[in-house]
Formats: C-alpha cells, sequence, structure tokens
C-alpha cells in the first residue's frame, strides 16, 4: 500500500533494525564515534546504552558490516543463561563445536581459537545485545573472558549493548 502510493521501494516502518535507514542523529554519531574508537584501538570492553527502541542494535550492524572483513565477530541475543551456557552460545557462534560436558573445556577452546585469531592477525569482537539481562554470574564470566591476553594486547574486544540498566 505505502509503496505504490509514495512510490518506494521497499515497504516502510519494519521492524527489523535495518543499518540501511541508520538515522545519524547526533547521539547515534557519538556513540558511533566512540565504538569505532574502541574498535580501532582494540579495548577491551565496549559499552553502548540507551533506551528500547533508540537504535542500539542499528548502530551494532552498522558496526558489524563496517568490520567484517577487520574481525572475526560473534553476535549473541540470548542472554537469559547461565555462565556455562553463555560460554556455549558464544563458541557456537564463532562456529566452534563446544563440549556440553565442561566449562574449562569449553573456554580452552575458545583460547585455542582466541589464539589462533591473534597468529592470523584478526582481531576477535564478540557483541552481546541486550546485555541487561545477563545475570551476575554470568557478567562475571564475560568479565573473565577479558583476562585471555597475550603479552601485549587483548585476544578479543567484548561489546555489551543494552537498556540503561546495564550501567547498574
Amino acid at each position: 500500500m505505502y509503496e505504490n502510493f509514495y512510490g518506494l521501494i521497499e515497504k516502510p516502518f519494519q521492524i527489523v533494525p535495518n543499518p540501511s535507514y541508520l538515522y545519524m542523529s547526533p547521539g547515534h554519531e557519538n556513540a558511533l564515534t566512540y565504538m569505532e574508537y574502541g574498535l580501532m584501538e582494540n579495548v577491551g570492553f565496549i559499552l553502548l546504552t540507551g533506551k528500547v527502541g533508540t537504535g542500539k542494535t542499528t548502530l551494532v550492524r552498522h558496526i558489524m558490516n563496517r568490520f567484517e572483513t577487520e574481525k572475526e565477530i560473534a553476535v549473541i541475543f540470548n542472554t537469559h543463561v547461565t555462565p556455562e551456557e553463555l560460554i556455549y552460545l558464544i563458541l557456537q557462534a564463532f562456529d566452534l563445536e563446544p563440549k556440553q560436558e565442561s566449562k574449562t573445556i569449553n573456554l580452552e577452546i575458545l583460547n585455542q581459537f582466541l589464539i589462533e585469531k591473534y597468529a592470523q592477525n584478526k582481531q576477535v569482537l564478540l557483541i552481546i545485545d541486550e546485555a541487561q539481562n545477563l545475570s551476575d554470574e554470568a557478567l562475571e564470566g564475560v568479565r573473565m573472558l577479558s583476562n585471555l591476553q597475550s603479552d601485549d594486547q587483548n585476544l578479543i574486544q567484548i561489546m555489551l549493548v543494552g537498556q540503561p540498566e546495564l550501567k547498574d
């Protein structure tokens, strides 16, 4: 209906966060600048918060498109999980084969993957969307991933994306 009446080439007002329709308000531009700086400088953690519907996921998809050739990127959307399940999901997101029975083995699989990517000079980015839903224990598990480092840099960058309560 809208397409024909207004001569549009696509159906407007989709619920899918399409980076092609990113409106670069001053707030979005500021957030994007900080995110890009954090990624280029290989900081360990990047935090993006905002209210529901403000464009966080659209910004993340824009960043993913921008850095897809430079970084190995995985995204986690399901955050109502235990720390063990989170590691399992992270491995799956990086197309690795998790071992259901052992968090320790799964962490070792992730560490070996990160070392391989480091040897290939490929940076690794883990994006956790809806991070405000992580339990304190799962969030601590994410923090512990930042201990996976070489002598001179982080082996994994972690971007936490969520609603304002994530700051707490």
